[in-house]
């Protein structure tokens, strides 16, 4: 059975940092890009934040992310990352790793202005 785990989500001041995990097991994991969405509160859909190619060597990002943001990954450890700076109120929401068509449960993410 396929599952992902997601973790480092918190409350955060506007400027500060969290460093998302995304934990896999029960599958191979380093042939597939992995990605990341976010659902904003009362939003209906989930949006794309980033995500990063199986060797790590491409890395694709929303635009309202860009340069803040930065996806990465440890096949070694079927573990990938989103490391989150300069976080705005605006971030806020719960955040979820997809790979292959799998979800994580989701990890909540509140900026504070």
């Amino acid at each position: 059975q396929v599952q992902l785990v997601e973790s480092g989500g918190g409350l955060v001041q506007a400027g500060g940092s969290l460093r998302l995990s995304c934990a896999v097991s029960g599958r191979t994991f380093s042939t597939d890009a992995t990605q990341w969405f976010r659902q904003a509160p009362a939003a209906q859909e989930r949006e794309f934040v980033a995500a990063i190619s199986w060797t790590g060597g491409s890395t694709y990002y929303a635009d309202a992310v860009q340069g803040r943001f930065t996806a990465s990954r440890d096949n070694a450890k079927n573990t990938f990352y989103l490391q989150m700076n300069s976080l705005k109120p605006e971030d806020t929401a719960v955040y979820y790793c997809n790979l292959g068509g799998d979800w994580g449960q989701g990890t909540q993410v509140t900026v504070s202005s």
